[in-house]
């Protein structure tokens, strides 16, 4: 019997590559992101598995919980979520539009939160499933000019291995996965593809294999590419002001 993943953020950039990682091994797939038109062109290109496209805005109150209603409405067995979806800003915290920071917080902390809740029920009922949370290596310090999706990637990271130590014992694994400047579109919402920190940006499709690969060997955490290996494994012995200055001078223009 085929197993159904659901992946938030999946009509562009490692939410779409995940799609095709998952339909590659033959998965049924549950599609969400705010873009309707988008989703259903990718379910077009999948003939040979079952692809239920739901259309919501994430970063809304509310929204989360309308997912999980929809996905048992429908009677779908999710063994597999993908907590993709996410943004983040660049700029001074006072200086950028609030409800945006309110936003980023919602869609970054609350959805992924409630959608874990209410699909980790289930699961628990079946002993069996995978999720994968999607993180930063923005997770491993603070990081001023972007200060609230730092903060947001770090409590997704917290807040993940955390679950890992409840859930020992289970047939259920928690993986975070924590890339550092990843090509998607991601940067242009950012507006951060001129800062230093995209200088080196790896690939997606590369990211969500190393994801990928990391989840189904039920990893705890996973840090994409050797620099940012050796960023996140820095940050842990630096001072955090030093970390701070070193997160604000990377956040600048190359």
């Amino acid at each position: 019997m085929k197993k159904t993943a659901l992946i938030t953020g999946a009509n562009s950039g490692l939410g779409y590559e995940f799609v095709k990682r998952f339909a590659q091994d033959g998965y049924h797939l549950v599609l969400v992101a705010r873009s309707g038109q988008k989703l259903e062109e990718i379910k077009k290109t999948y003939k040979d598995i079952q692809v239920t496209v739901i259309q919501k805005d994430l970063s809304k109150p509310g929204a989360a919980k309308e997912v999980f209603d929809e996905v048992e409405k429908q009677a779908i067995t999710v063994d597999v979520l993908v907590n993709n979806a996410g943004f983040g800003l660049l700029g001074k915290f006072d200086e950028l539009d609030i409800q945006k920071q309110l936003d980023m917080i919602q869609l970054n902390i609350a959805a992924l939160t409630e959608l874990t809740y209410y699909f980790l029920q289930n699961m628990k009922k079946r002993n069996t499933g995978r999720i994968l949370n999607v993180a930063s290596t923005a997770a491993f310090q603070p990081g001023p000019m972007m200060s609230i999706y730092y903060a947001t990637k770090s409590y997704v990271l917290s807040f993940s291995e955390a679950l890992v130590e409840e859930l020992s014992g289970t047939g259920i694994s928690v993986t975070t996965l924590c890339p550092g400047a990843t090509k998607t579109n991601f940067g242009t919402v950012a507006a951060v593809e001129n800062t230093r920190m995209f200088s080196r940006a790896m690939d997606s499709e590369e990211v969500a294999k190393i994801g990928y690969n990391a989840m189904m060997k039920g990893k705890r955490v996973v840090i994409t590419g050797g620099m940012n290996k050796a960023g996140a494994l820095g940050a842990k012995f630096l001072p955090r002001s030093l970390a701070a200055k070193i997160a604000k001078y990377v956040a600048g223009e190359k």
